[in-house]
């Protein structure tokens, strides 16, 4: 329900030409806790699979949306719900953010991004310790190793606050901006797509 949930609201954000998005969930104390463990130990592969694909896709689609996102984990942020996170432009942690991908601790590994952005966000060797102890980290850690952008009191305050200055600017520079940095971060030409982004 979660993932059609957001699909919808990607859907309408890109709709109504919207230029940035708040990620935040109304349950206190959690931002997401990730993927249901039941369904992933429940030895029907082919369901898990299903799910697995949908998750991944919907998370694919809020990475390329047209408009910026910041995430706003103010509470725990595990498993699936860091690799929403991750798939945002920005990441603000508040006090009580606690994110790590504890799949390791249940002899299974992240399965919507986890392996894939964790590294490029904190390195090679702080991505490995966290995904292989399954630890969580504070909002001052994750600052401190590059996975948040911010650690605040209030998460949802200052991500709503920094998506409305974001909205007061010029939208098209700022995701253009971000397209040439992914292309670097991905391996590619950045200073060629820099190029076509200027001219």
């Amino acid at each position: 329900d979660l993932v059609e949930r957001l699909d919808v609201a990607i859907s309408r954000a890109t709709d109504d030409g919207v230029a940035v998005v708040v990620v935040a969930s109304a349950v206190p104390a959690f931002f997401a806790a990730g993927a249901d463990i039941k369904l992933m130990q429940s030895g029907n592969v082919k369901r898990f699979a299903g799910y697995l694909t949908r998750l991944r896709g919907v998370i694919e689609r809020l990475h390329d949306a047209p408009f910026l996102s910041i995430a706003a984990c103010d509470g725990h942020t595990l498993g699936g719900g860091l690799e929403l996170a991750m798939a945002c432009t920005l990441r603000v942690a508040g006090v009580r953010a606690r994110l790590g991908l504890p799949e390791a601790r249940l002899g299974l590994l992240p399965g919507a991004g986890g392996t894939q952005r964790l590294p490029k966000l904190v390195g090679r060797t702080s991505a490995l310790e966290l995904i292989m102890s399954g630890r969580s980290v504070t909002a001052e850690v994750a600052l401190e190793i590059g996975l948040v952008d911010r650690a605040v009191e209030d998460a949802l305050g200052d991500a709503e606050e920094w998506a409305h200055e974001l909205a007061q600017g010029p939208a098209e520079a700022y995701k253009a901006i971000v397209r040439c940095i992914e292309a670097s971060e991905a391996g590619g030409d950045g200073m060629a797509v820099e190029f076509d982004e200027v001219t």
